[in-house]
Order: structure tokens, then C-alpha cells, then sequence
């Protein structure tokens, strides 16, 4: 049975990185060789942390990852338009045995269905690990693209790696330059075309929208009081505890909550198309790389270091 290394929680902060088990190659699957996979401070930090909300599947020990990168090394029967040799991206599997696949992709080879992946271009190399997060955000601005008029963010909360491309994707889709919030002077740099201030130095109050991706649970009163009426807040972050509001205020605005889903395979197509024309960058958005044997550093670094906007696990090595 084929093996490959793999990064394992065996529980709440306690790591490893050891040999598993893969999945048999069944008709239809590719086996992808890793180049890199993204850590993410959303989900992931939940699953490190241990405060991810009981969900179906949920358990431990687990191999996590939603943002991997490889070369299909071999395809096995009718793989589509995929081809050995292609570079794509990899939103998680289910490679591993003998072990919870929760997201599955932070790994040095993966079995996956054909269907699952999405070619990217080569020249992109390494930043196409960002490709999730930028399905995140499209999908939060216009539902998958059902959403029509899009409706733009006017003000985003956070300029991390995610409100730095939910801004980055407003652009992108020729719609108005929004307001940034961001507590951390360190996280104030790196904007291009809206502007970044600390919420006390924004008197504004009358903001149409509002996307939060703070994962704040105790956000939405200072959201909703800077509402336009008939305003709507949007939760495109992740959230591990209960959220709540004052009902007066909200009802003084007839305030609108949105809650912005997981992506789909055709939100990642579309911001590859935005990344392929050029109307999207993604450029200065990793910050730090480390290489699978110092693992349990690099999530360290991506969950509590404020000048780390995205962690790559390097597998190339």
C-alpha cells in the first residue's frame, strides 16, 4: 500500500508529521504530488486550538489543509480534461487511512477524484494556494454568482490575508474602492487603491454593507451601529462561539445579517479567471514558508504572529 508523509493533529496541539497510508487509486482519481499547502487561520486555527464546532466527521487524530498545490503525477480511467504533468489546485481530500481527513490536504501526495481539482497556471506557482481564499470572498460578494447587482462592500473588517483580497477582489470586479478597518498598525500597510484606518479614526454611519471576516463573535452591535438603514452585515468569517446583538438598534435600522457560505467549484473557476486576466493579484499575500519538518512552528507563527498573513508549508524538499 503506497504511503506518504503527512501533517497530523493527534489532538489539540500536538502535532506530528509521519507516514500514512493512501487511499487505493480508483477509476476517475489522480494522484497529485504536493509543491506546497496553505495554513489557514480560520478553520484550522479552530482544529488546533480544539474549539471547532461539533460538526459530523469531526474528530481526532486529523490531517488538515483546504489549499494545496501539486503536479498530477498519474490518472487512473476517464479523468476529464485533466492531464499528467498539469499543475492544480486542491481544496482537501480524503487520502489518508487511519486517520480523520479534516481538510486532508496537508500532505506530500494525495488521491483525489478528477473532478475535485482545478487546473492552474504554472506561472503561478505557489501563490496559487491563495485560490480558496479568493473563492471565500468572491462567493461572500456575489453568492456564486447569483447575486446580480452585485452589492459592494463598502466597508471590510480585517486586512489579514482575507480582507486584503475580499478588497483586492471588489476591485477586481470594477465595483467601488471600500473602507478597511484594522486594529493592528502592523496589518495598516499593503493596500492598493482603498484606504485602511483604525475603527475610532471612522466617524462614518451610513455604510450600506458591511463584510466582517474577523471571526469576532462579539462584533455585530458595533457593526449594526454603523449601518445605513436597511444596511446588511455580512459574516464572512469564521466563527467558533455564538453570535448575538441588541434588538433595538437593529430594528432602528432595519438591519439585514447575512451569513456568506463555503465556496463553490465555480467560484474558484471564476477567480482563476480573474487571476488569469490580471484583474485580480495575488501578489505580497505569503508572507512566511517553512518546510514540513518544522510544522509545528509554522502554525504557531500563523496563529499568533500579527506580521504573518499566510503560512506555506513548502513539501518541494
Amino acid at each position: 500500500m503506497s504511503q506518504a508523509q503527512a501533517i497530523v493533529f493527534d489532538a489539540p496541539r500536538a502535532l506530528t508529521v509521519r507516514s500514512l497510508a493512501l487511499k487505493p487509486v480508483e477509476e476517475g482519481d489522480i494522484e497529485v504530488e504536493v509543491s506546497c499547502s496553505g495554513i489557514s487561520t480560520g478553520t484550522e486555527r479552530l482544529l488546533w486550538e480544539g474549539t471547532m464546532p461539533s460538526f459530523p466527521g469531526l474528530g481526532y487524530p486529523l490531517v488538515p489543509g483546504y489549499e494545496t498545490v501539486g503536479t498530477v503525477l498519474r490518472t487512473v480511467g476517464d479523468a476529464g480534461d485533466i492531464r499528467v504533468g498539469e499543475q492544480v489546485f486542491v481544496p482537501g481530500s480524503y487520502s489518508f487511512q487511519g486517520v480523520r481527513n479534516i481538510f486532508g490536504g496537508a500532505g506530500a501526495r494525495l488521491v483525489v477524484p478528477h473532478d475535485r481539482v482545478v487546473p492552474v497556471a504554472p506561472s503561478l506557482g505557489p501563490k496559487a494556494v491563495l485560490l480558496a481564499l479568493a473563492a471565500t470572498c468572491y462567493h461572500a460578494v456575489s453568492l456564486g454568482g447569483l447575486r446580480e447587482p452585485l452589492v459592494a462592500p463598502q466597508l471590510i473588517v480585517g486586512h489579514g490575508v482575507m480582507g486584503r483580497l475580499l478588497a483586492r477582489i471588489t476591485l477586481a470586479l470594477g465595483l467601488p474602492a471600500p473602507t478597511v478597518w484594522e486594529t493592528q498598525p502592523s496589518r495598516r500597510d499593503g493596500a492598493a487603491g482603498y484606504p485602511v484606518m483604525h475603527p475610532a479614526d471612522d466617524d462614518r454611519k451610513d455604510y450600506a454593507s458591511v463584510y466582517d471576516v474577523s471571526g469576532d463573535s462579539a462584533i455585530l452591535d458595533t457593526l449594526i451601529a454603523r449601518l445605513a438603514p436597511g444596511g446588511e452585515v455580512v459574516l464572512a468569517g469564521f466563527y467558533k462561539d455564538s453570535l448575538g446583538f441588541a434588538f433595538a438598534p437593529a430594528f432602528m435600522r432595519e438591519a439585514q445579517i447575512r451569513v456568506a457560505a463555503q465556496w463553490k467549484k465555480h467560484d474558484l473557476q471564476a477567480v482563476s479567471a480573474l487571476v488569469a486576466s490580471g484583474a485580480l493579484s495575488l501578489e505580497g499575500l505569503i508572507t512566511h514558508t517553512l518546510d514540513p519538518s518544522r510544522a509545528r512552528e509554522a502554525y504557531e507563527i500563523a496563529f499568533s504572529d500579527p506580521q504573518c498573513l499566510k503560512m506555506m508549508i513548502d513539501w518541494r524538499a
